[in-house]
Parts: structure tokens; sequence; C-alpha cells
């Protein structure tokens, strides 16, 4: 088994890993670090998980640490994922804190990315559309950047940046190292390596980059988008520990963590509408165990680290098929049994067929459908009531704060309302 040691790294870094506990390097590390050590252009096929910021973390900090008039370009498709990076690169240098930093991402004041941006950062790390803001103000330039870092290349066209990367990439210094890390390779990102990588460059492979995880254990269930609900909560039950659920639109977000609040679930979400201090907040109550459930938009699809994910629901099934695998990838982390569960609704037949057929191409597990248990009248829509509510329950209510109290989510419990209790009248009803 290789060590870090092998790599002959500098002082300080070797220094750091020692601190951060880190012995053997990983696959996608072991193949990769030694080549951009080298000066190669590199493409990088890896799913999340694998430790692939460190690949190429620890060899761009080498670069800097050699070359004091460089700087470097690390971008990332999401806040989440550039804060993530931000941080392993804030323990990388530790030890050789002249080599500054800074995130630029949205959500955030730009003057106070200006202000950080005059002390001459070595390292920016970037989401597309924020660089393009400043680069148009005139508030940096790249002329020496020497080391630029695509990570999560894929997410970044299918989130429609290609024309952001265009405008950075004209005014990118041609003389550079190139690094593109990608979860999946498709012609789409072979013509985006061919654009950034101005030499011949090596491809390292590790995995099947488009394969579901085996530690995933994998449930469908038949249902209807008014079933959804109670499904939900069964699922809750079913499951214990850290759940995250996935919802397609922004207010669906809203509308599912309404939902599990009325019901005491501790819950919060993150999506594009939330600003990016909520959402850092709701990143950190999941990780320090304050809330159980983070409900998210396909933003947390990628770069969310948070390893004690028990649970991933899909409430909504993906629009492309490969995020299927990426959603259910933040759990089964680092060789633990992690456990999927996706509604199928009539009308989702269409997406869920590709999504098989994408299983069924890369070997991956594919579950059966199961139905599932309509416990009670469906539901109508979330915010409009039916026309005959159940009668009122004598137990607490939404209208009652005890039941936030007698339904709280303790750690390690889970407990709510029987179903037969679980009719709760919207807010606007009357």
């Amino acid at each position: 088994m290789a060590h870090f040691d092998t790599f002959k790294l500098l002082p300080p870094i070797k220094q750091a890993l020692i601190e951060l506990g880190y012995k053997n390097p990983t696959p996608i590390q072991e193949k990769s670090i030694p080549s951009i050590l080298a000066g190669a252009d590199l493409v990088g096929n890896a799913q999340t998980g694998t430790g692939k910021t460190a690949a190429f973390c620890i060899p761009t900090l080498t670069t800097l640490l050699k070359q004091d008039d460089k700087s470097a370009l690390i971008l990332a498709p999401t806040r989440e994922l550039a804060l993530q990076i931000e941080k392993f690169w804030l323990e990388l240098t530790q030890f050789c804190k002249e080599v500054n930093s800074v995130s630029l991402i949205g959500g955030v004041p730009m003057e106070t990315q200006v202000k950080k941006l005059a002390k001459n950062p070595r390292i920016i790390i970037a989401t597309p559309g924020r660089l393009v803001d400043h680069l148009q103000h005139d508030h940096l330039n790249l002329k020496n950047i020497a080391v630029l870092v695509l990570d999560e290349a894929d997410r970044m066209l299918d989130m429609g940046f290609a024309p952001q990367l265009n405008e950075i990439l004209r005014l990118l210094p041609k003389k550079r190292q190139t690094l593109l890390f990608t979860a999946t390779w498709d012609a789409e990102t072979s013509e985006l390596a061919k654009k950034f990588l101005v030499h011949n460059y090596e491809r390292v492979k590790v995995g099947e980059t488009s394969k579901a995880a085996g530690t995933v254990k994998q449930k469908l269930v038949n249902t209807t988008q008014d079933g959804k609900r109670d499904l939900l909560l069964e699922e809750l039950n079913a499951q214990p520990g850290a759940t995250l659920i996935f919802a397609g639109t922004q207010q669906k977000v809203d509308r599912v963590m309404e939902y599990l609040e009325s019901y005491g679930v501790a819950v919060n979400c993150i999506h594009g509408g939330r600003s990016q201090g909520q959402r850092k907040t709701a990143l950190r109550e999941l990780r320090e165990g304050k809330i159980r459930v983070l409900v998210a938009t396909d933003v947390a699809a990628r770069g969310i680290d948070v390893p004690e994910i028990a649970h991933v629901i899909n409430y909504d099934l993906p629009q492309i098929a490969e995020d299927y695998i990426h959603r259910i990838g933040r759990t089964g982390r680092a060789g633990a049994t992690g456990y999927s569960t996706s509604f199928l609704a009539p009308e989702d037949q269409r997406r869920w067929t590709e999504i098989e057929a994408l299983l069924k191409k890369t070997d991956s597990a594919v579950p059966r459908a199961v139905a599932g248990k309509q416990t009670r009248a469906a539901n109508a829509d979330d915010l409009t009531p039916e026309s005959e509510l159940a009668k009122p329950s004598k137990k607490p209510t939404r209208a009652n704060p005890r039941s936030k109290r007698e339904n709280a989510w303790h750690k390690g419990s889970v407990v709510v309302k029987p179903l037969s209790e679980q009719r709760i009248k919207p807010k606007n009803s009357k």
C-alpha cells in the first residue's frame, strides 16, 4: 500500500497531513498526485467521496510554494462544494499561512470578497457565475494563474455554466497546468477537456464513475403525488439516523419542510433561494446533530460533505438520470451501509425508465418497485384543504404549541403521531 511519504512532499504539507491523520492515499490520490507533481495536465474520473479534493490540492500547494509569484484557480459548480474545498485548503495550509485564499461564491456580499481580493490571495476558489461577476468589474485578473482546477466539471455543464466557462477561458494565460475532475465522461466533458487542457493530458480513472455505490440498499415505492407525504413519515419511522430528502423545486422543498415541521421533525433546507448564511447553517446543524432531516434540491447532490447521512429519500426523481446515482451516493460512504428510498408516481415513469436503463448499463443494482400503503384518504395540494377535513383530533395539533414538544425528534429515536392523527389543516385554511 502506498504512503504519502512516497510523494516526497514539502515539509509544511507533510506536517499538515500528519495533523489531519492522512497516512495512505486513496486510489485517485495515488494515481493523480505523481502526474500532477510532474507538471502534467490531467483528467481525473472519480465519484464524489473518493478523496479527489486532496488529489488536486496537495500538488497545487506544492506548485505555489515553489513559485511564490504564481496563483491557482479552482472552479466548482456549487457554493457548498467551493466551501468544502476552502475548508480543506485552510487545513492543508495551516503551516504555510502565507499562501492565503479566498472563496468567490454567490449569497455573500461582493464588497466582502473585494476586500479579500485586495490582499492578492494565492488561491481563488470560485463558482463560475460569481467569478465572472468579479472579472467584469475588474476586481481581479487571471494573468498569474499557474494551476487551473475544474472540479465536478460535468456538473458545471449540467448546470448551464458553459458560457461562463468560455468567458473565463478567454482570460486565462495559455501557459498553465490544467486539472479537470469529473464523475462522468461523455461527449460534452470531452469537448470541455479539449478546450481547457492546453497540452496532451493524462487521464486517470478510478472505479465505475457512473455506477451506483454497492453499499447503498435501494428501495423504489409506487405511490401518487398525494401519497408521498404519508410515505415520507413512514420512511422516517422505518430508518433512524440523519436523512437527506431531495425535492424537485425550491417551492416543493419549502412545502416538504413545512409539512415535517408540523409533526415536530427537526428539519432545515437548502436550495438556490436560500442565502449563503442559511445554507451554511443548515449543513452545520445536520453535521452537529441539531437536526435530523435536511430537505434539498439537487444543489446538494454533490459537494456536500456529511459522512453520517444514513438515508436518502427521493421525494421527487431527478431530471437527469445520472443525478440519481449522485443523490444516493450521499449515503453509504466510507464502507458504511446506507439506504435510499425513491417515490415513483405515475407521471414519473419516464424518468425512472431512464434511471433504470443507466443502472443496468453500469451493472448497478436495480430496485424492484413495491406498492406504497395508502394509510388514509389522499391529500389535496399541500396548500389547499380538502373539501372535507378529518374530524379534529383532541391531541395537540399545529395550533397547539405542545405538539412541538410532545412530538419532538430525539437523537437516535423517531417519535411521530399515529397515522390516524396525522391530519394537519393547512395554514391558509379557515
